[in-house]
């Protein structure tokens, strides 16, 4: 069953974490680290938890920094360990940040948390029980002080895993097109942060982001490898892989070939059951992933910190990254991929989809938008604690609702690839001199759900720039034409499935509502409902632009001498193979270039492949006959 925000209350969260937690606690001994003040330069002390294998003998060590209370890691450490920290090849430091929980008292105005994370470092490395070499490791928050911590350069930081997290703060993060992400701050504020009075002081573009951007972006500071780990469905997507080509440019010579990306299915993950590296995110399931992050970084880890053989700078790929719906592991040296086209899907008046530009007539759409009624957020990524999380099904709750449109191709009979940044270019009009424009893109499924995968939104007065200059109201009853990007995504649309572009007003509380009258923004004042108008005509020909490819899957095959049948094959199905020549072995290999399947000695010129036990998902078959070898891909649904 799926509980939808609205069916949930704050109160009934909180009563299922205390649930949770004290089934944690009554099923498992939790972990006995050893408590320590560890002083600062200011001589201030910081709390920390000291997991330290009983022999004392040197290990390198662990570093977490967090702000959420070092004591939730006595019930597990992470990377695998959880409570058997007999078994770890690490000693593990938990460090509570200056000002938060045990380190409460150490709180200053202008904390430096970079100075801190040297100070801590220096303060391990002076220990018997390490080795002289520390690596860090978190998300989200724990990851953001990473970045400063390596900006420092202690010697003994070795190398670091930030998850989730970028350093920078961006106007865009805060304001994506200039619209103000109401739930992220919100959550941001019940954390302790108290940022968005400072954020909405400053709703426009202006010197006090140009401070604060200029003062985060540091990436010719790290001289330490780093192996920066996101997910399509979190909110950090665009920032993580913005720094890492950064880090790739600028870093210190002796590392900027070493940083590696993992991008996975993942959410930000923070509360509920949906976390980086875990099975299931929203309403999916990604086994192919599950636990993928943690073997990663502890491949990472070993390498650095154990000087363990493993390969790992020449055999992991700069990129890797999950496509989702194949439900592949993929690599890339750049992002995005530079071998992708640019697909055009354009809009036209009866919700269809297509390839072909619409009628050159003058139709059009509407939207009739209220803000008190403002159309609602049903995952993605979000970060409030009330809100879900991820792939969720847009149509119950999103797409049956009367101030929406909806766009959906039909239903494919090939995969489509999406790799990289979809972007949808609307001709627009409204009778209100201000009014959003917000996107979903989603995957419709046969059992007919719209599976979210992305989405964004555009605020109208900010078209020519985010500078107080640069606004400019619009004239009601004049078509504009507008660009809203998403985020970058890697997902593959299955055959049988659609894909679906949702369009509104609103996304609300992801994005705060436009009031529609053209005063101040994120402050009390009166609502105008407003009569949006989305055009899809020749001249005005709307469109969603996917950079990806259709997958065919046909054969190399210069002298049509091979067949192959059916393609794409169902995993109930048989798959017949004929040749004109005598095969004398087939191998099918999975993505990753492990053997699924292998047939020596045929000595026939066809063979049928049963597919019950394959699952579904793309594979590379090989044919090698007595003159020759063929390969190929084939898909089982």
């Amino acid at each position: 069953m799926i509980f939808y925000y609205k069916t949930f209350t704050m109160k009934r969260l909180l009563l299922f974490g205390v649930l949770v937690f004290m089934i944690i606690v009554s099923y498992s001994q939790p972990l006995q680290p050893t408590e320590v003040s560890i002083e600062m330069r200011d001589n201030k002390f910081l709390a920390a938890d000291l997991h330290i294998h009983s022999d004392l003998n040197p290990r390198p060590v662990i570093l977490i920094q967090t702000p959420y209370n070092k004591n939730l890691f006595r019930y597990g450490l992470p990377l695998g360990v959880g409570i058997n920290f007999a078994n770890s090849h690490y000693n593990f430091v938990i460090v509570d940040w200056r000002g938060f929980y045990g380190s409460a008292s150490a709180m200053v105005s202008q904390p430096k948390r970079g100075e801190d994370g040297y100070d801590i470092i220096e303060w391990i490395s002076n220990q018997g029980w390490c080795n002289g070499k520390v690596g860090t490791w978190g998300p989200s928050a724990l990851g953001k002080i990473q970045y400063e911590t390596a900006k420092e350069q202690h010697p003994a930081h070795i190398c670091a895993v930030p998850l989730v997290a970028s350093p920078e703060f961006l106007y865009q993060s805060y304001y994506p097109n200039g619209v103000y992400r109401k739930e992220y701050l919100d959550q941001l504020d019940a954390l302790g942060y108290g940022l968005s009075a400072i954020i909405l002081a400053n709703p426009h573009f202006n010197n006090t982001w140009n401070f604060i951007q200029n003062n985060n972006f540091y990436p010719q500071s790290i001289n330490i490898p780093m192996l920066l780990i996101a997910g399509w469905y979190d909110h950090n997507i665009e920032e993580m892989l913005k720094y890492f080509a950064d880090m790739r440019n600028l870093s210190h010579i002796s590392v900027k070939n070493k940083h590696k990306l993992l991008v996975g299915p993942w959410a930000h993950g923070g509360f509920g059951m949906a976390h980086v590296g875990t099975e299931q995110q929203g309403e999916l399931f990604f086994a192919e992933a599950a636990g993928y992050s943690n073997q990663k970084a502890n491949d990472f880890f070993d390498f650095y910190l154990r000087e363990i053989d493993n390969m790992w700078e020449s055999n992991s790929p700069v990129i890797n990254y999950f496509q989702m719906g194949e439900m592949t592991w993929n690599s890339a040296e750049n992002w995005p991929p530079l071998d992708f086209d640019d697909f055009k899907f354009y809009l036209h008046q009866n919700g269809n989809m297509n390839y072909n530009l619409p009628e050159n007539d003058n139709s059009f759409s509407e939207i009739i938008y209220d803000p008190r009624d403002p159309s609602p957020t049903i995952g993605g990524a979000t970060l409030r604690n009330d809100l879900l999380q991820g792939p969720y099904d847009q149509s119950l709750l999103v797409e049956s609702r009367d101030d929406i449109i909806t766009y959906t191709t039909e239903v494919l009979q090939y995969p489509f690839r999406l790799v990289g940044k979809p972007t949808v270019k609307l001709f627009v009009a409204s009778n209100r001199t201000d009014t959003d424009f917000a996107i979903r893109l989603c995957d419709v499924y046969p059992d007919n759900r719209s599976i979210l995968l992305s989405e964004g939104i555009f605020r109208m007065r900010f078209r020519n720039g985010f500078t107080i200059n640069d606004t400019s109201f619009i004239n009601p009853g004049t078509i504009y034409e507008i660009d809203i990007e998403l985020p970058n995504t890697a997902h593959t649309f299955m055959p049988g499935h659609s894909i679906r572009l949702n369009i509104s007003s609103s996304n609300y509380p992801r994005f705060d509502n436009n009031l529609n009258n053209g005063g101040a923004m994120y402050v009390a004042g009166d609502t105008l409902v407003a009569d949006n108008r989305l055009y899809h005509n020749f001249t005005n020909s709307s469109r969603l632009i996917l950079p990806g490819e259709t997958i065919t899957y046909s054969f190399e095959n210069k002298h049509n001498d091979i067949s192959i049948f059916p393609v794409p094959a169902g995993s109930n199905e048989i798959l017949s193979i004929e040749h004109i020549e005598i095969i004398k072995a087939i191998i099918v290999y999975d993505l990753e270039g492990r053997i699924v399947m292998l047939e020596n000695n045929i000595n026939e010129n066809s063979l049928k492949l049963n597919l019950n036990s394959f699952k579904i998902g793309v594979y590379h078959l090989r044919i090698i006959t007595e003159r020759d070898s063929f390969s190929g891909r084939f898909i089982v649904l």
